[in-house]
């Protein structure tokens, strides 16, 4: 089958090819974007490790080391008000180690939780 194709299938071939190559003109940057927030993740990360193989034999938790390694530390409500016993959520934000990639607060894991049912 040789020869011309029709100009109905050309025309619906070549706009599926100008779709397809805008989608990717529109997704390289942002996937260099991503990239760029990968390697600054690593670097952090690195960064930390350096930190805290300074600190192999911590004999006492003081202010400057937590400032060092800790960015803040958030508590939330507890699911139930005025309970002892009921959970609460703790996060913990370490400097210069984002997850994923993802520098937004909000997504971040969660860390740990605390259950006062041990106290």
């Amino acid at each position: 089958m040789l020869g011309r194709i029709p100009n109905e299938q050309y025309n619906v071939l070549s706009t599926e090819y100008v779709q397809e190559q805008k989608l990717i003109k529109d997704t390289i940057p942002k996937l260099e974007e991503q990239l760029e927030q990968l390697k600054s993740s690593f670097f952090n990360t690195e960064r930390f490790v350096e930190k805290a193989k300074q600190y192999t034999e911590i004999k006492e938790l003081t202010q400057e080391l937590l400032g060092l390694f800790i960015e803040k530390i958030a508590v939330g409500e507890r699911s139930k008000k005025y309970s002892r016993t009921a959970a609460q959520e703790i996060r913990i934000y370490y400097r210069d180690v984002r997850f994923e990639g993802n520098p937004e607060e909000d997504d971040l894991p969660e860390v740990a939780k605390k259950d006062d049912s041990a106290a």
